[in-house]
């Protein structure tokens, strides 16, 4: 049975830590989404430097760059391989379709704008999931094709992320 499978004992162990004051998954979710915006802003200095020709943008989008390197080291003090840029990765993806899917909302394309917004929650999802130590990424080639499709959604493993971290976040210190 994977870590995944047994939500209840993740609880626990976020519980656990907690009682030592080792733990706040809500301040480490507004960590998370701050480093999500500090990447946006990475990207805005590129092309704003690209687009108006400008350097100077480049200087500022180093030092943001800075910043946000320190703050990611908070949540993922440990990593291995490239978790590190994975997990940049999962939360600049996680943004950028929780954007899409509020431009959606305001073009009254209330059903892609929710589709993204699965989206978004997946990808972040799997950003906890990779960082609290609920993946093993030796069990990622181990899951059934049948648990990423579509089709089989309430059972898969963006399916089990998002429950753990809701039951995670709706736990937490605040």
């Amino acid at each position: 049975m994977s870590n995944i499978d047994n939500i209840d004992k993740f609880v626990e162990k976020v519980n656990a830590r907690k009682k030592d004051n080792k733990f706040d998954l809500s301040a480490d979710e507004d960590l998370s989404i701050a480093i999500m915006n500090l990447v946006s802003i990475e990207e805005h200095f590129f092309f704003t430097a690209k687009k108006t020709g400008k350097d100077k943008y480049f200087d500022l989008l180093k030092e943001v760059r800075e910043m946000r390197k320190e703050l990611l080291k908070k949540i993922i003090p440990n990593y291995e391989g490239e978790v590190w840029c994975i997990s940049k990765h999962l939360l600049a993806a996680s943004m950028r379709l929780m954007e899409v899917g509020t431009k959606l909302l305001g073009r009254g394309k209330n059903k892609e704008a929710k589709e993204m917004f699965e989206k978004a929650y997946n990808l972040y999802s799997l950003f906890w999931g990779i960082n609290l130590g609920e993946i093993k990424l030796d069990d990622v080639s181990k899951l059934e094709k049948s648990k990423l499709t579509k089709k089989d959604d309430k059972n898969g493993i963006f399916a089990k992320l998002g429950a753990l971290v809701k039951k995670a976040i709706d736990c937490c210190i605040e």
